[in-house]
């Protein structure tokens, strides 16, 4: 019995999260189209429920009331798989996440290590996918998808150690707990900036969308998916948009913190008008509304690159990547680690 009741409060607690999580990558859809089309001059989703609202839902039954289509040569049993290994994988990583003040589904001390961890086995998601299409496009799409994530990957991982060296933890909690006074973005805006162009081309989002480029590969690596499939990935894709925008501001905007006096005395230096002041002197709202605000935010970051900057050729991806971006935050990492080493202030596990 008691193991019943163990059972049965860990679903409940899982959906607590997981919920959430679906229904903002339902909107943020709606979200991303209704920005698209503003931006470009056009109407967007107005149809479907008030001002379009209802659109996500709409999508989501047409795409679960399509006929489910396995390829006749492809492996159908990791055809299957890849897209339940993405789905589940995009997900299992807020299970790490604090919310709300810091409740966590599974606080761990070696959270960051975990989302590494989660972050390399999407891969093999991508790769099953496109070969067990049994299709060239999709093949091909897997692969640059594939080695894409690999090479910004390095980068995320070492612009991610400054933080770890400043904080001197891997857990969520505690890097968040760290920024009370004085938010991350201040003294690693450099390390900032390289962490975000990584998220974005880790996500496969434009301008880095190479393995969707509809006039090259078709639709990529999930050419052959279609229905309940083809939405999986698709829902494994704005999940993770959502996860990068939670961990920038979990790793660099202090979390679900509201801003400090430290940000408000540089409000008043730089003679911002009164209402920019005053919005940011409510400090009173719940901690639930500034992470919200934050991660809403970066999520429209996403959606307004998308709409602005060109698609990048492969090669100057790969040329961004190992050229530019691991260059750069090898340097940004051994000068934090060596100020910090002058300074007396590294961490003792190092």
């Amino acid at each position: 019995m008691g193991f019943v009741f163990f059972l049965f409060s860990s679903i409940i607690e899982l959906l607590i999260v997981l919920v959430p999580v679906l229904i903002g990558v339902a909107f943020l859809t709606l979200v991303e189209r209704k920005v698209l089309a503003s931006m470009q001059k056009r109407v967007g989703p107005n149809v479907v429920g008030i001002v379009g609202l209802l659109q996500p839902i709409a999508d989501a039954a047409k795409l679960i009331l399509k006929e489910f289509v396995l390829p006749a040569s492809s492996n159908k049993i990791i055809f299957v798989v890849a897209a339940m290994a993405s789905f589940s994988l995009s997900l299992s990583s807020w299970s790490v996440i604090p919310f709300l003040g810091g409740s966590v589904y599974a606080d761990i001390d070696l959270a960051l290590l975990f989302l590494f961890a989660i972050s390399s086995l999407n891969v093999y998601g991508i790769i099953m996918a496109g070969w067990s299409s049994n299709s060239r496009y999709a093949f091909l799409g897997a692969l640059r998808s594939a080695s894409q994530m690999i090479s910004y990957e390095v980068s995320f991982g070492l612009v991610l150690l400054n933080v770890v060296l400043c904080v001197g933890s891997l857990n969520l909690y505690s890097i968040v707990c760290f920024q009370e006074h004085v938010w991350l973005i201040v003294p690693l805006f450099p390390v900032f900036i390289l962490f975000f162009v990584s998220a974005i081309a880790e996500t496969n989002r434009a301008p880095f969308d190479l393995p969707e480029a509809e006039g090259e590969l078709v639709a990529g690596y999930n050419v052959e998916y279609s229905s309940i499939s083809f939405a999986l990935f698709f829902i494994a894709e704005y999940a993770n948009i959502l996860l990068m925008s939670t961990l920038t501001v979990i790793f660099f905007f202090g979390g679900w913190l509201a801003p400090s006096s430290f940000y408000l005395a540089a409000l008043d230096s730089f003679l911002v008008p009164w209402y920019v002041s005053y919005f940011f002197e409510l400090s009173f709202l719940p901690n639930s509304f500034w992470f919200f605000v934050k991660i809403a935010f970066f999520a429209f970051t996403f959606v307004w690159v998308r709409a602005t900057f060109p698609r990048y050729r492969y090669d100057q991806l790969m040329r961004l990547g190992w050229k530019v971006i691991l260059p750069w935050s090898l340097a940004f990492f051994l000068f934090t680690s060596l100020t910090l080493l002058s300074f007396g202030a590294l961490p003792s596990f190092f």
